[in-house]
């Protein structure tokens, strides 16, 4: 069974973002199963879900939405799935560990506590 899932749509329109890919985004893609939207498990993050992820050094608990680049705004918990820590968080599954880098090369653990929204979940295979 796949550690990382990613429906179709998001692979399509990520493919299109006309930048490079952060190494984290590269491995997402090349390790997720990539399924059709309407059989994405509801407990995966997908492109515009709402999340709440536990920092596993701090405990600290964070409320967060994967998005594309023109809609981030990190300080709002927006995160572009071109950023280190929302590439990794691309389709994990809730219970599950994410790693990432920042720029200065200090790495972050977190899992995924909870999925509070996911778009295929509520019907919505389009967004």
């Amino acid at each position: 069974m796949s550690e990382r899932w990613m429906n179709e749509l998001d692979l399509a329109r990520i493919n299109k973002l006309n930048t490079p890919f952060p190494p984290e985004l590269r491995e997402a893609i090349d390790d997720a199963e990539v399924i059709k939207p309407q059989e994405m498990p509801a407990d995966v993050i997908t492109m515009n879900s709402l999340f709440t992820i536990v920092e596993t050094e701090s405990g600290s608990s964070n409320k967060l939405m994967l998005c594309y680049p023109s809609d981030a705004e990190p300080a709002k918990g927006f995160i572009s799935v071109l950023s280190p820590a929302g590439a990794s968080l691309l389709g994990r599954k809730a219970g599950t560990l994410a790693q990432w880098a920042t720029p200065n090369g200090e790495q972050h653990f977190a899992m995924v506590k909870e999925i509070l929204f996911q778009p295929e979940a509520s019907g919505d295979y389009t967004t």
